[in-house]
Parts: C-alpha cells; sequence; structure tokens
C-alpha cells in the first residue's frame, strides 16, 4: 500500500501542476475561450447534476463494458497463443499488420456494420485495447519457466491450481500496466463515438456545449471525463496494490 500512497501523491502534484498552467493559461489570454478553473467548478456546483449524471454513467457504463470485453477476449487470445504455437504464429502476424492501423479510420466500417447504438461504442474500446492486452498477457505467460509447471504437475495439481499459483500471478501485473497504457486512448475514442449517433456521454455533452458556444459547460464535462479516467486509474493502481503485493516488495528492494 506504500507504493499506492506514493501514486496518490503524484497523482495530486500532477493536479496541481495541471491547476498552475491553467491558472497561467487564463492569465495569458484574458479570453471567455478559456476560463478560470474556479469559474469552472463554480459552475458545476449551480449545475443540473441530475442530466449530467446521467452522461457520466453513460460514458462509464460504455467504458466498463469495453474493458471487460477486451480483458476477457484478451485473456483468451493469450492462451490461445501460447497453449497452440501455430494459433499464436498466426495471431502474431496479424496483429502485426494490423496494430499500425488507426483504429479511428475503422469508426465508419464499425458503424456501417454495427449501427449507430451502443454496441459501436463497446467495439470501439475493444478495438483499441485487446491486441495490446493479448500480446502483453501473451509475453508474460512465455516468460514462466517451465519448472513451475513440472513442479506443480509433479505435485498433482490440478488446472485451478496452476491458474491460481502461476498463470494468474504472471499475468496480473502485465496486465494492469497495460491496461494504464491503454485506457487514455481508449477514453478518447469514446470522446469520438458519442459524438454519433446518441444523445447521452460525456462526449456528446462536451460536442454540444461547444456548438451552444457554452465554454462553461463544455468545461465541465471535459472535467468530468477527465475525474472519471482518472478514477478508473486510481482504481488500477489499488487492484495491483492488493492483487500484486510482491511487486511491490520488488520495487523496494535495494540494488
Amino acid at each position: 500500500m506504500r507504493r499506492f500512497r506514493s501514486h496518490l501523491l503524484q497523482l495530486a502534484l500532477g493536479a496541481l501542476l495541471l491547476h498552475v498552467l491553467w491558472i497561467i493559461g487564463y492569465l495569458a489570454l484574458h479570453s471567455e475561450v478559456l476560463p478560470a478553473p474556479w469559474q469552472v467548478y463554480r459552475h458545476m456546483l449551480q449545475m443540473d447534476w441530475t442530466a449530467l449524471a446521467e452522461h457520466s454513467l453513460q460514458s462509464l457504463a460504455r467504458i466498463a463494458w469495453g474493458i471487460a470485453l477486451a480483458s476477457l477476449l484478451g485473456w483468451l487470445l493469450a492462451l490461445g497463443m501460447v497453449s497452440l504455437p501455430r494459433f499464436g504464429r498466426s495471431l502474431s502476424t496479424f496483429i502485426y499488420f494490423s496494430y499500425p492501423i488507426p483504429k479511428l479510420a475503422l469508426l465508419p466500417v464499425v458503424m456501417l456494420l454495427a449501427g449507430l447504438g451502443e454496441a459501436t461504442k463497446v467495439i470501439m474500446i475493444v478495438l483499441i485495447i485487446l491486441f495490446q492486452l493479448a500480446v502483453t498477457m501473451r509475453d508474460a505467460l512465455l516468460q514462466i519457466p517451465v519448472e513451475h509447471f513440472a513442479l506443480l504437475q509433479s505435485l498433482g495439481a490440478s488446472w485451478s491450481a496452476r491458474l491460481r499459483h502461476i498463470l494468474l500471478p504472471a499475468v496480473l501485473p502485465a496486465f494492469l500496466s497495460a491496461l494504464r497504457i491503454a485506457l487514455g486512448t481508449a477514453i478518447s475514442v469514446l470522446f469520438v463515438t458519442e459524438t454519433y449517433g446518441t444523445t447521452l456521454g460525456l462526449g456528446y455533452y462536451i460536442t454540444d456545449a461547444w456548438m451552444r458556444i457554452d465554454y462553461l459547460d463544455m468545461y465541465a464535462g471535459i472535467a468530468l471525463l477527465s475525474v472519471i479516467g482518472l478514477s478508473i486509474f486510481v482504481l488500477i493502481d489499488l487492484l495491483e496494490a492488493l492483487l500484486c503485493p510482491w511487486t511491490q516488495r520488488a520495487s523496494e528492494q535495494p540494488l
């Protein structure tokens, strides 16, 4: 937990630096295009939070579904690539050629195939983070020494025991690190997808406020979307501190 508290301190310092830069920009521009932080927060206290909460919950639900589906599919793909080498080589080749393709360029295709509803927004999040998670977990599985499996097999361990004592401890730290990296991109893609075919979500709310030239509403939506991303980031750090305590002990070892 000491490492988690250190992360919280770093986040607090980062928030302080962000607000300092924000205030400098406000003082330099003297324009309503960039209001002061206290103006945005005061406006947020006066807003109708019923509608805003609905937008926030809708965006959060889409992110949660996207992460859950991508994590499950990524785990299955990683196991498949390790257990079936021929399948692993074929999928690795496919990922190598397809990963550099900008996923936002696929948005029109996904919209044509899946429509303008919720499915498109979740599918885009899955496309953004799936292969990154799968490759990261595959590499973590491949780094497990063969002797560990031989030892458990000699003890008559079941599949569930191998999963609990070898596979999950090897995969979880790498999975959480990859999820941190992919999270920002996933939220950016969500913002873009929420500007099409919906009237719910913070992406729609921010774009609508921008079109209405209501900059305080726009920045309030940006702040809320940032808080959602930051909260998920902190949750990932907390999960790592709780589920992977050995990574914290290893980082505290002297060189």
